[in-house]
């Protein structure tokens, strides 16, 4: 236990019952069910009930009537900034206050609101009048709904492809956000604390961003038409290629296969040079680490789906936010049920007993 593991790599934290990435195996399992099987069968709103509540109804629910007070139309920055606001607004109190049906509540308004927020703060970064409430009302899905709210119209293509999206990255195990949402809730904070710092461990490109990074890199392979001489150059100067290697999977991530699915059935004009690249940059990865099994993760085809959605990049972080709502709020709530402060060690390197005047 005192051993030393650099991102605390292959350290168990916790038990769950959540989800489970089967790491030799390909497959992602919401408490149980693959994704597979949810894929195209439920919306996403159904999947949050599946993982908050372990039952696919009631689901989500709608955002209730809320106008935030500034948006920036950073959507990323927004998001963090009115999701901690919120709890000074609705008045939440502190989790270890409240039984589970109330932080349960809690968390379900969050979500809902979190959504909207992101959508309202698009729509501003756009700059496109707010949608008119009965408009938004008519959408049938949480992801119609979504585009309702941003543009003001929900192109069927643009919502399957969103939904596909928002359930393939709803939940995904002791990833950095949610390990910080659970720390937050260990604390004992509020739901809406736990979820605004799961939004800032989010922000970061080697978590949320990295969809951000792929469509750049599809853009100049398009340009000079020769993938194998762009990873090769990109390698030789050190450079990373995003979207291939996994810290979970020594198989194909399973997010990556369903997404890829998709968006070659919604004919994303990328499809072909996203293969292309694909196939160069995972021989050239091979290549360079034979003894390393390294595959196509979720931010490789999240990027192209995105963009059939005509997503832009800068967007994607607070799109997997979106997503990933589901999943924290379900920690959240699994965490609560602990009760037990989190509180790892840290093993000290610096210098030994001295005086002050050696310094």
């Amino acid at each position: 236990m005192n051993e030393f593991k650099p991102g605390l790599e292959g350290v168990v934290a916790f038990q769950t019952e959540i989800a489970e990435p089967d790491r030799e195996g390909g497959a992602l399992r919401y408490r149980g069910v693959d994704i597979e099987e949810l894929v195209g069968e439920v919306p996403y709103e159904n999947v949050w009930g599946l993982l908050v509540d372990e039952n696919l109804e009631p689901g989500m629910p709608d955002p209730e009537p809320y106008e935030p007070v500034s948006l920036t139309g950073n959507a990323p920055a927004d998001l963090q900034a009115e999701t901690a606001r919120l709890s000074a607004v609705w008045g939440l109190k502190k989790l270890v206050d409240l039984d589970a049906e109330q932080a349960r509540d809690d968390l379900a308004r969050l979500s809902a609101q979190m959504m909207s927020t992101v959508a309202k703060s698009a729509a501003v970064h756009d700059g496109r009048e707010q949608a008119p409430d009965d408009l938004v009302a008519q959408g049938q899905t949480a992801a119609e709904k979504f585009l309702l709210r941003w543009r003001g119209e929900a192109d069927p293509r643009h919502v399957q492809a969103i939904d596909t999206y928002w359930i393939c990255t709803a939940e995904h195990g002791l990833n950095a956000s949610t390990f910080t949402a659970r720390i937050t809730a260990s604390t004992g904070a509020d739901c809406g604390a736990a979820m605004s710092a799961a939004v800032g461990a989010l922000s970061g490109p080697l978590h949320g961003g990295a969809p951000a990074r792929v469509l750049p890199m599809l853009n100049e392979v398009a340009s000079t038409g020769d993938p194998e001489n762009y990873v090769r150059d990109l390698l030789s100067r050190h450079g990373r290629i995003m979207g291939f290697g996994h810290r979970v999977y020594r198989a194909e991530d399973p997010r990556s296969r369903v997404l890829k699915r998709t968006a070659k059935e919604l004919g994303s004009p990328r499809i072909e040079v996203a293969e292309a690249l694909e196939e160069a940059a995972l021989a050239a990865l091979r290549e360079l680490k034979p003894d390393y099994v390294i595959a196509t993760n979720v931010e490789f085809y999240s990027a192209v789906v995105l963009d059939v959605a005509e997503v832009p990049p800068d967007l994607t972080p607070a799109m997997f936010a979106c997503a990933r709502v589901a999943g924290w709020a379900a920690h959240i709530l699994e965490e609560k049920r602990t009760g037990r402060l989190i509180r790892p060690s840290a093993q000290y390197i610096g210098p030994t007993s001295r005086s002050l005047s050696a310094v």
